[in-house]
């Protein structure tokens, strides 16, 4: 991550992790089998929820982003001679493995090799590897070996792209430079050669997870695929070979609700990828709201970490995924061994179930008077209680349930409320649930948009603060965020999610008779901080940067 043979000496051996499947606040459990059919493990790894990922190489030495920055920041023969200087002497591949059990993580995945080609492991076929290195030893035995011993289910990043590889048709920077002579058979060959490798090596693996596959379209793909079954039967695959693989990969998001299609959300616990010197480190909240998130919408979270070039762990990342596994510990049954639902994700939070359990995870709510309104499920709510303290009032109403509870039984991270329904919680169909905000998921324009997919305008009201956030365009001096409410409503409050610490001045405009009108003028940003205004009623409501000391960016807009 090479032969048949070599594959068929080994004993299957056995990864137990520790999931929780008790619906009641047990702290442990047995620990399941690992198993090794197909169907078998997707449902392990679905139940498992939550995996660390690691980028790491020789870049580290430099700080910056693995493999994109090869021929951008950095040029490529000073890029590719890095490793002959890379010597993780701290490395302490134990280390590791218990820091992601300690964060209630179930399995990892390593970068074998990323687009610069680099390998981490004692290949047979290039030189350009860590046995090469001024370390020179093999960092994925270590792990593999970590992994088995700890019981940590383990996995490979695998680029389905080279931009090293002289027969890979692209090439630094960024995979846009065509060489002149390629083979691409010949580097799928390759490709095929180092998977069963590392698969015989240090196997039996969890998923070869593939990234970037320039040139490969679904057959050639599928091909990879097929290769490594016949040497391991039933591994997992992502659908970044070029084939659709067995899950999707939502990167730097959370992905949408999704029951039918297994998917997980890859995200760094930073900005980047790889290490980088001062990276700003994501809040406790942000980590376990993309985790619980991922969650409720039916999806593992894979987070990443990058080491730094001696071989250790940022302590600060380090201790923030310390700090989810202390959550973890006391809450972590309403998370593993659960799937979505049966509530859709909202404004607000999101629901897991298993058994004859619901969890309402109560992510963020504002205001005084805090109550849900569930809708008819066709059960009967037989009970119903405030997992993290305090009292809850369950009325029953014509089309469904009232739960109301005190404002100070708010937790900062979430607030679980348990309800136990009269069946199988995972017969009820997924359905809608009221959001709190009128902005939820309504249409939204910029002044700029330059980048729709990672930081566009449709991510600011989507309930989501944690992946990605809206950036105007560098030249936008007087940026702007426009949201339709669709119909006029009373308002009288606007909160504010900021990636940063840019802004410095913003009014909150409405629009009336053709105008825009400001209700409110604000300076810094207090995430979360409500901005209370005299009542306006407006169907048509934005955001308006009027100073800022570098290019802000936007979470999240809530309007009430």
């Amino acid at each position: 991550m090479k032969t048949h043979s070599i594959l068929a000496s080994r004993v299957l051996l056995i990864a137990l992790i520790p999931l929780i499947f008790s619906c009641s606040r047990q702290k442990s459990t047995d620990y399941p089998p690992f198993p090794s059919g197909h169907e078998e493990k997707l449902e392990w790894w679905k139940d498992a929820r939550f995996g660390m990922f690691i980028h790491w190489g020789p870049v580290s030495l430099k700080g910056t982003e693995i493999g994109w920055s090869r021929g951008q920041e950095i040029p490529v023969g000073e890029y590719d001679s890095l490793y002959l200087k890379f010597n993780p002497v701290n490395f302490n591949a134990s280390e590791w493995v218990k820091l992601a059990k300690d964060a209630g993580m179930n399995y990892m995945v390593f970068t074998s090799k990323h687009h610069d080609g680099f390998c981490n492991w004692a290949t047979e076929y290039t030189d350009y590897n860590i046995m090469n290195s001024a370390y020179g030893k093999d960092i994925m035995a270590q792990l593999s070996a970590a992994c088995k011993e700890q019981g940590l289910a383990l996995g490979f990043y695998h680029s389905t792209c080279d931009w090293h590889h002289p027969d890979f048709p692209l090439t630094s920077p960024g995979g846009r430079v065509e060489r002149e002579e390629y083979n691409l058979d010949r580097y799928t060959e390759y490709l095929k050669n180092q998977s069963v490798e590392i698969i015989s090596k240090y196997g039996p693996l969890l998923v070869m997870w593939y990234d970037v596959p320039q040139r490969f379209d679904s057959v050639r793909g599928q091909g990879v695929i097929d290769h490594i079954r016949e040497i391991q039967p039933g591994i997992l695959v992502n659908n970044r070979s070029g084939a659709p693989g067995d899950f999707d990969t939502p990167e730097q998001r959370i992905g949408g609700f999704n029951t039918d299609r297994p998917w997980e959300t890859c995200m760094t616990i930073g900005r980047q990828w790889a290490w980088k010197p001062n990276d700003e480190v994501k809040s406790l909240e942000q980590c376990l709201h993309g985790l619980i998130r991922s969650a409720g919408g039916d999806g593992n979270l894979l987070f990443n970490v990058g080491p730094k070039p001696d071989g250790t762990i940022e302590p600060l990342q380090a201790q923030r995924l310390r700090e989810m596994g202390q959550w973890l510990k006391e809450y972590g049954y309403s998370i593993y061994g659960t799937r979505g639902g049966p509530f859709k994700p909202t404004d607000w939070g999101v629901s897991t179930r298993k058994g004859d359990k619901i969890y309402l995870h109560i992510l963020r709510w504002q205001g005084d008077n805090p109550q849900i309104r569930i809708p008819d499920t066709g059960m009967e709510i037989k009970a119903c209680r405030l997992v993290t303290g305090g009292d809850v009032e369950l009325e029953k109403q014509e089309e469904g349930y009232l739960v109301k509870f005190a404002a100070d039984d708010i937790q900062q991270i979430n607030t679980i409320i348990e309800l136990t329904v009269g069946g199988d919680a995972m017969a009820i169909a997924p359905m809608e649930i009221a959001a709190q905000s009128l902005s939820y998921n309504k249409p939204v324009k910029a002044s700029t948009n330059p980048d729709p997919r990672w930081r566009g305008a449709n991510s600011v009201n989507n309930g989501e603060w944690v992946g990605h956030y809206w950036t105007p365009g560098t030249d936008d001096k007087t940026p702007w965020l426009e949201i339709d409410l669709e119909k006029p409503e009373k308002i009288s409050k606007f909160i504010l999610f900021e990636s940063g610490q840019a802004i410095n001045e913003f009014k909150i405009q409405y629009l009336q008779d053709d105008a825009w009108e400001t209700a409110y003028t604000g300076k810094e940003v207090e995430n979360g901080k409500a901005l209370v205004f005299s009542e306006i009623t407006a169907q048509k409501v934005r955001l308006l940067l009027t100073g800022f000391s570098s290019v802000p960016g936007i979470f999240e807009i809530i309007i009430l």
